[in-house]
C-alpha cells in the first residue's frame, strides 16, 4: 500500500506541473475561478482550453473515486445546508480576492506574487479558523 504523503506529493506536483504547462503554452493562470467565469461568459477563441482544462479536472476526479473509492470518504451526518452556505461564501471569497485558492496559492505563489501571499494568508487563516468552530465549538463532525 502506498504511504498517505506519497500520494499527496505525486498529487501536488501533478498539479503544479500542469499549472506550469498552462502558463508555458497558453500564458494562461491556472485559477480555477477565472477558467469557470471565461467558460461560462465565453469571449470568442477563449473557449476551447477552458471547456477541456474543467473537462480534465472532471474526468481526473471521476476516475480517481472509480479507481480508488476510498480516496474520498463520505461525510454522512453533515447538515447539507452548510454546504450550500460553504459553496456560497466561497464563491464571494473568490470574488472578494480577485481569485481562487489554485490562482493565488499554486500559480500566485509560484510567480512570488505579494497580493497572493496575502491571500493565501487569508485563506489559510480562514479555513483553519472555520474548521475549529464547526468542529469543535459547533460540535459537527
Amino acid at each position: 500500500m502506498t504511504p498517505y504523503w506519497a500520494t499527496s506529493l505525486a498529487g501536488g506536483v501533478l498539479i503544479g506541473l500542469a499549472a506550469t504547462a498552462l502558463l508555458w503554452l497558453n500564458g494562461r493562470v491556472a485559477g480555477i475561478s477565472g477558467i469557470t467565469a471565461g467558460a461560462l461568459f465565453p469571449q470568442r477563441g477563449e473557449t476551447a482550453w477552458r471547456y477541456a482544462f474543467l473537462l480534465g479536472l472532471i474526468t481526473a476526479g471521476a476516475l480517481a473515486l472509480h479507481w480508488l473509492p476510498a480516496s474520498a470518504p463520505s461525510r454522512i451526518g453533515f447538515p447539507p445546508i452548510l454546504l450550500v452556505v460553504g459553496g456560497l461564501l466561497v464563491g464571494v471569497g473568490t470574488r472578494l480576492g480577485g481569485g481562487c485558492t489554485s490562482g493565488h496559492g499554486v500559480c500566485g505563489l509560484g510567480r512570488l506574487s505579494l497580493r497572493s501571499l496575502v491571500a493565501v494568508g487569508v485563506f489559510m487563516s480562514t479555513a483553519i479558523l472555520t474548521t475549529f468552530i464547526v468542529r469543535h465549538l459547533a460540535g459537527i463532525a
